[in-house]
């Protein structure tokens, strides 16, 4: 990463890397901390719960919940995150905003947009994302972040290249739009020099970190 960085003229300051633990072990995470990672994504609430209450004691550890939402863990994703990059529909963002506990900081909340069109693939579309984004900017205990996409990887180059420019301009128009905004979540370790390119500012890494 480090390379693409170097070699595209792109400022690595601003690129949060999320380890993402899905299947992964408490001792796997620790050691990840212990080299200076902070921030850990999880998809499944079962497994992430017992996680988070084990390494309860570390502190300032982020978590992220990348996965898809169920309406029904809506409430534990509320009380235990310090982000839930997966919103895509209005009831969603109502509950998580509903279940927040008041005495935390509103939840960092990114809309995943479903750029692909991908029918098995989670996210809005790129028609109804702006009227989700005016309804998480009114919602108190929700912090409106940014936005997480995850594009089908595709043969031709070009073909990838658009979806890529697509995210681009939807984030920075959302910029525009909303002062809150400054995250773009576009990457894992299968597209790291496309979502780089695309201005990616937080990208999500297991693969590449833990299977090596």
């Amino acid at each position: 990463m480090e390379k693409i960085i170097k070699e595209n003229n792109l400022s690595s300051k601003k690129i949060t890397i999320i380890a993402a633990t899905k299947n992964q072990n408490i001792n796997i995470i620790k050691k990840a901390i212990s080299i200076g990672i902070k921030e850990f994504g999880e998809n499944y609430i079962q497994e992430s719960i017992v996680k988070i209450q084990e390494l309860k004691n570390y502190k300032n550890i982020v978590w992220h919940f990348i996965g898809k939402i169920q309406s029904k863990k809506t409430k534990i994703i509320a009380k235990n995150f310090d982000w839930c990059q997966t919103i895509d529909r209005n009831k969603i963002a109502i509950l998580l905003n509903q279940y927040r506990p008041k005495n935390l900081l509103p939840i960092n909340v990114l809309i995943q947009i479903n750029i692909s069109q991908e029918e098995n693939k989670n996210g809005i579309s790129i028609q109804d994302y702006q009227k989700l984004a005016e309804l998480i900017n009114v919602l108190p205990n929700l912090n409106l972040r940014g936005i997480m996409a995850m594009p089908e990887i595709k043969k031709n180059v070009i073909d990838n290249q658009i979806q890529y420019k697509k995210i681009k301009i939807i984030f920075e128009k959302l910029k525009k739009q909303y002062a809150s905004i400054d995250t773009l979540s576009l990457g894992t370790s299968l597209d790291i020099k496309e979502s780089l390119l695309a201005h990616s500012n937080m990208i999500r890494i297991g693969q590449s970190l833990f299977n090596r």
